[in-house]
C-alpha cells in the first residue's frame, strides 16, 4: 500500500511529496501553456499520475469531458454516480492510492454523497470533482444548482469551491494531499462551469502552502515508553487493532510486535486482513457479531493497546460495560480519536507505523512472550474450543450461505480480494472466509451502505486487474446498484458476485426475529416467491454471466466454473434458505458480557479463572 514519507506531513508540502502521496510517478516540470480550466484540471490529473477516474458527464462539468477525451486518463462511464463514488473507495482501498470520481452538478453531485460519508467512515483517500453552475449563477437557484460543497462539508476531510482557473494545479495538488496523508478521507473539489471554460495557462508543478495543517507522524518518545511500562506489568493485554493499521501500511510491524511480546491480537471488521486469520495469536474479530474469544479477551482484559481503532460502538457493546477492568493505550494519528469514546490513560498521537515500531523497539529489552501470559491464554484457549465459529444445517433441506461462504473462500483463495455488502452476508464473508493479507477484504464499515459491493468490486479490479475480485452481495444490496454491472460488462471489468439470496433483507429480519416477534414487516423482496428479478436473466441482460446454485452438491462445480470465466463479469444467483441467523450476538445496546453464542445460548465465562 502506497504510504507519504515524513515530508508530506509537514504542513508546506513540495510538489515531489504530494505526487509521492498520491501513487504519482516523479513530477515532472511543465511550462506556462495556454488552456482552458478544464484543460488545467486534466493535465494536473494526468501530472499527479491519476490512471482513471469514474464518472458521468453532465453540463456543468462537461467542459472537462472535452480534454478527458485526449487524455491518457482512462475514464469509466458508470451509470449511477453513486457506483462512481464506492468505485473510486473501492479503487483506493486496494490500491492504496487516491480514487478519482466525477459528476456534475445538483442531482450529479448530491448523488456522490453517499459514497463520499462512506469514504469519511472509513477512511478512505478520494477526490470528488464535481461541477458547479457558473459563478453569476451560485446562489440564485439556477437550474440543476446545490450546494454541494456546504452539503458536504461535514463528510469531507476538507472541500473546495474553485474561485479562478489559476487556482485549479494548486488546489487539486492541495486535494490529492490532504486526502493521502495524515487520516485519509475524501476530498470535494467543486468547479464553476466558467472557471472550467475561462482561459488560462497550466504550469506544475504548483506552489502548495496549507498552514495549519501538520499530522503528527512520530509519537512522543513518553507516552511510548509509558505505554511499554503498562504492556510489561500486564497480565490480560490484548492488541486491539483497527484499520488504522491497514492504512498506515503497518501490518508487518504488527506482527513483529504481537510475536515478541506474545500478547494476542483481535482485528475489527475494518482491519481483516491486518494479522493473519491463521496465526495462532489471532482471536479473530471483536463486536457485536464477532467470535467469543475476541469478545470475552476485550472484556476481560486489564489493558488494551489500541492501535489505528476508535472505540465504535459496534465493537464496545454498551460503552459504560465495556472492558471494565482495563487500562487503555490509545494510538491514532488523528488526535479527535483518542478520549472521544473511552478515556486514555496513555493517549499517543501518531502514524501506526511508526507507533509500533518504536512499541517494539521499547519493549524489546522486556519481552517475554507468551510465556509471560499462560494462564490468560489457558483461558482464551479454552473458549476457542468450546465455542468455535460455526453453524447449524438448515433442517428444511434448504442451502445454508455460510456453507456457500466458507467453500468461496477456501476454493478461491487468500490472493483474491473480496469485497462485501453489508447485512448478513458481510458478517459471515467476515466469519467464514480466511484473511491473510492486508487489502483483500472491503467493506463498508462506519457508514453500512448497502449498495456498496458491486461497484467498490468493479474499482478493486480496476486497480489489480491480475487478482480475482469477488463481490459477496445480498439480495437487497443487489438490486441497489447491479445497474454497475452493464459498465464492467462494456469496460472488460470481468468481476464475479456471489449473491447470498435469501429472498429478505437478512439483517432486517434476523432483528425481527429476535425483538419483534417474528413480525416480518417489510422484509421480504420477493426473489424466492415470485423470482422477481430473476438474477441469472437480469445478469445475462447486463452482459454478464448468470448461473444459480440451489443445493450443497452443486456448490463447488458452480464457483469454480465461474474461476474459469475471465472475459466477462459473472454473477451466481446462491438461493438459500431465509431463517439462517448471524451468530455470535450481542444485541445493540447491550453488554458484551450479554453475547449469545447461539439463539438462548450464552457463554459461561468462569470468573474464578481470572
Amino acid at each position: 500500500m502506497t504510504r507519504p514519507t515524513p515530508e508530506t506531513l509537514a504542513h508546506r508540502a513540495t510538489p515531489a511529496t504530494v505526487a509521492a502521496a498520491a501513487g504519482a510517478p516523479a513530477v515532472t516540470a511543465v511550462s506556462p501553456t495556454p488552456t482552458s480550466g478544464a484543460g488545467s484540471l486534466v493535465r494536473s490529473l494526468e501530472a499527479l499520475g491519476v490512471d482513471v477516474a469514474f464518472g458521468i458527464p453532465g453540463g456543468a462539468i462537461l467542459p472537462a469531458y472535452d480534454p478527458l477525451y485526449d487524455s491518457k486518463v482512462r475514464h469509466i462511464l458508470v451509470r449511477h454516480e453513486q457506483g462512481a463514488g464506492h468505485a473510486a473507495t473501492g479503487y483506493a482501498q486496494a490500491t492504496g492510492k487516491v480514487g478519482v470520481c466525477f459528476a456534475t452538478s445538483g442531482p450529479g453531485a448530491t448523488n456522490l454523497v453517499t459514497p463520499i460519508a462512506d469514504a469519511y467512515m472509513d477512511s478512505v483517500p478520494i477526490v470528488a470533482i464535481t461541477g458547479q453552475v457558473p459563478r453569476p449563477a451560485i446562489g440564485t437557484d439556477a437550474f440543476q444548482e446545490a450546494d454541494i460543497q456546504g452539503i458536504t462539508l461535514p463528510i469531507t476531510k476538507h472541500n473546495f469551491l474553485v474561485q479562478t482557473a489559476e487556482e485549479i494545479p494548486r488546489i487539486l495538488a492541495e486535494a490529492f494531499h490532504l486526502a493521502s496523508t495524515g487520516r485519509p478521507g475524501p476530498v470535494l473539489v467543486d468547479i464553476p462551469k466558467d472557471v472550467l471554460q475561462a482561459q488560462t495557462t497550466f504550469s506544475w508543478p504548483p506552489t502548495l502552502d496549507l498552514p495549519g495543517y501538520r499530522p503528527t507522524l512520530h509519537p512522543h518518545g513518553k507516552q511510548i515508553r509509558e505505554a511499554a511500562r503498562l504492556i510489561a506489568a500486564a497480565k490480560r493485554p490484548v492488541l486491539y487493532v483497527g484499520g488504522g493499521v491497514l492504512k498506515a501500511g503497518a501490518t508487518d510491524g504488527l506482527r513483529k510486535l504481537a510475536e515478541l511480546t506474545g500478547i494476542p491480537v483481535v482485528t475489527t471488521l475494518m482491519a481483516l486482513g491486518a494479522f493473519p486469520d491463521s496465526h495462532p495469536q489471532h482471536l479473530g474479530m471483536p463486536g457485536m457479531h464477532g467470535t467469543v474469544p475476541a469478545v470475552y479477551a476485550l472484556q476481560k482484559a486489564d489493558l488494551l493497546v489500541t492501535l489505528g481503532a476508535r472505540f465504535d460502538d459496534r465493537v464496545t457493546g454498551k460503552l459504560d460495560s465495556f472492558a471494565p477492568d482495563a487500562k487503555v493505550v490509545h494510538a491514532d494519528i488523528d488526535p479527535a480519536e483518542i478520549g472521544k469514546n473511552r478515556h486514555a490513560d496513555v493517549p499517543i498521537v501518531g502514524d501506526a507505523r511508526h507507533v509500533i515500531d518504536e512499541l517494539i523497539a521499547a519493549v524489546s529489552g522486556t519481552a517475554a512472550g507468551a510465556s509471560a501470559y499462560e494462564p490468560w491464554w489457558a483461558l482464551l484457549n479454552d473458549l476457542r474450543k468450546r465455542y468455535p465459529l460455526g453453524y447449524d444445517e438448515p433442517t428444511d433441506g434448504t442451502l445454508a450461505p455460510q456453507y456457500v461462504i466458507e467453500r468461496l473462500g477456501e476454493l478461491v483463495g487468500p490472493d483474491a480480494i473480496y469485497v462485501a455488502g453489508v447485512g448478513q452476508h458481510q458478517m459471515w464473508a467476515s466469519q467464514f472466509i480466511k484473511y491473510e493479507k492486508p487489502a483483500t477484504w472491503l467493506n463498508s464499515g462506519g457508514a453500512g451502505t448497502m449498495g456498496y459491493a458491486v461497484p467498490a468490486a468493479m474499482g478493486a479490479k480496476v486497480g489489480k486487474p491480475e487478482l480475482q475480485v469477488w463481490a459477496v452481495d445480498g439480495d437487497g444490496c443487489f438490486q441497489m446498484t447491479n445497474q454497475e454491472l452493464a459498465t464492467c460488462a462494456l469496460e472488460g471489468i470481468p468481476i464475479k458476485v456471489a449473491l447470498i439470496n435469501n429472498g429478505n433483507l437478512g439483517m432486517v429480519r434476523q432483528w425481527q426475529t429476535l425483538f419483534y416477534e417474528g413480525r416480518y414487516s417489510n422484509t421480504e423482496l420477493g426473489t424466492h416467491k415470485h423470482r422477481i428479478p430473476d438474477f441469472v436473466k437480469l445478469a445475462e441482460a447486463l452482459g454478464c454471466v448468470g448461473l444459480r446454485c440451489e443445493t450443497k452438491a452443486e456448490v463447488d462445480a458452480t464457483i469454480k466454473a465461474a474461476m474459469e470465466i475471465d472475459d466477462r463479469p459473472v454473477v451466481i444467483d446462491f438461493t438459500v434458505g431465509k431463517d439462517a441467523m448471524v451468530w455470535p450476538m450481542v444485541a445493540a445496546g447491550t453488554s458484551n458480557d450479554e453475547i449469545m453464542f447461539a439463539r438462548d445460548v450464552r457463554p459461561n465465562f468462569d470468573e474464578d479463572d481470572l
